[in-house]
């Protein structure tokens, strides 16, 4: 199960950082990162991630994944693996109780999820785009709390 969910990780990184607009495409990308799979194993994964075909700025149709309909291309994508490697994180600034966090191109959804899902007293909630996160930050805490806290998700946090 570990690789299937490692396929997976890597299927979403390439589909956010790359215009893929057929399977073909997807299973040499994929097979670039060391996963040989049938396509009928990839049809499975890209129906388990929900998947769809969206028409990209230059007019042509791309895979893109759920809740992201602007979405933004890297013009020298890395390689899937590598990226899972980064945290993404590139920025964050605070004003008032809210925290702006920029990312790397894909990676905010990611963050914002490990946020939410980390139980961390100083953070109420975040709302992710494609390289933003909007952080809501409790009351009373200060911004060095917040960092401190955050730095347990993204041990390279500074504030911007």
């Amino acid at each position: 199960m570990k690789v299937k969910t490692s396929r997976l990780e890597t299927l979403k990184m390439l589909i956010s950082s790359m215009e893929l607009s057929s399977q073909e495409e997807v299973l040499k990308e994929l097979e670039k990162e060391g996963y040989k799979l049938t396509q009928a194993t990839l049809s499975r994964d890209l129906k388990q991630l929900k998947v769809a075909k969206a028409a990209s700025m230059n007019g042509k149709y791309v895979y893109v994944l759920p809740n992201e309909t602007m979405y933004k291309r890297v013009t020298m994508p890395r390689k899937a693996t590598d990226m899972l490697r980064s945290s993404g994180f590139v920025s964050i600034n605070f004003s008032g109780q809210l925290a702006v966090m920029k990312t790397r191109p894909g990676y905010a959804s990611a963050i914002a999820y490990n946020l939410d899902n980390s139980d961390l007293p100083e953070v109420l909630g975040t709302i992710a785009g494609d390289d933003t996160i909007f952080i809501a930050t409790k009351e009373g805490c200060s911004r060095q709390d917040v960092i401190d806290s955050l730095s347990y998700i993204i041990p390279e946090i500074v504030e911007s």
